[in-house]
């Protein structure tokens, strides 16, 4: 039966999944924050701006490769998963992600157009002097696509599937809650993946209530003598220090007046691109021309 727990999985223990952890972060940074700057590095003749660029087939094999890992992930679970909510899961997540490929394709593309991050839709320069006016609705309607719909559709997934997987990692042998080295120094890697994650698809909200989902499971487990086995660590502390990484990337551009009115409201969490085009593309920029 899809879901149900059985009682001889009550008490099984899975060693450190090290090949996974470091597909998942090798991939993570090469095909997801690599996409766009492989788009800006490589030269604009190899990928035309009316075609697919480097970053976007980057995208298409994240697609691919990440539901592949995290089924991957669910089966060297110890404890039998919800099977039926994990398959409905990665459906929802490859159709976000796709949905977010196209979306974020144009929008990256419009960089080499003037499009500036750091500035809404209507009040981008090149977007608010179109003519008719009713193409910037259309804009309008592609960044929900992008940040909106195809965002929601992709993270909600992915960490819906991490947190189920994260349900399984507990031991009553207290000698298996210790993390090895490698899962040491994969942490540092993987804790700053999140940060990006979290900032850059402005999912703070959906980030922290799963953190607290798991605390409030931690300690649950905790009453009934359960401890996390090495992946349950990993994950855990990996959220723990990205949110410090959050809190310090808050602090540093809190008095940021321009980034203030591009994300107000009580939630203020800046976008790295954002950051990028405000900041260092205008500096970069200055050093080219001298």
């Amino acid at each position: 039966r899809h879901g149900a727990v059985k009682s001889e999985d009550t008490f099984k223990t899975s060693p450190f999944h090290l090949d996974l952890w470091f597909y998942f972060t090798l991939q993570n940074w090469v095909l997801d924050f690599g996409r766009p700057i492989a788009m800006i590095i490589l030269p604009l003749e190899w990928f035309p701006l009316n075609k697919p660029s480097a970053g976007d087939y980057f995208h298409m094999a994240y697609n691919v490769i990440t539901p592949f890992l995290l089924l991957k992930l669910i089966e060297r679970s110890p404890k039998t998963l919800p099977r039926s909510m994990v398959y409905v899961s990665i459906i929802m997540f490859v159709m976000g992600a796709s949905i977010h490929l196209v979306g974020d394709s144009v929008n990256h593309r419009l960089i080499f157009s003037g499009y500036q991050h750091h500035l809404s839709v209507r009040e981008n320069p090149i977007i608010k002097n179109l003519k008719p006016e009713t193409l910037i609705d259309s804009f309008e309607l592609l960044y929900y696509y992008d940040e909106y719909l195809g965002h929601s559709m992709w993270y909600i997934p992915f960490f819906l599937i991490l947190f189920i997987y994260f349900t399984g990692c507990f031991t009553p042998v207290e000698e298996e809650s210790r993390m090895p080295v490698p899962a040491l120094l994969l942490m540092g890697p993987s804790s700053l993946y999140y940060w990006y994650l979290v900032t850059e698809g402005q999912i703070f909200i959906l980030y922290i209530f799963t953190f607290f989902a798991m605390m409030a499971l931690v300690m649950h487990q905790k009453r009934k003598g359960l401890v996390l086995d090495s992946n349950g660590l990993f994950l855990f502390y990996s959220f723990i220090i990205t949110l410090v990484l959050i809190a310090v990337w808050v602090i540093w551009l809190w008095n940021d007046k321009i980034l203030r009115k591009k994300y107000p409201g009580v939630i203020y969490i800046p976008e790295p691109w954002a950051f990028y085009t405000l900041h260092l593309s205008n500096l970069q920029a200055a050093k080219e021309s001298l």
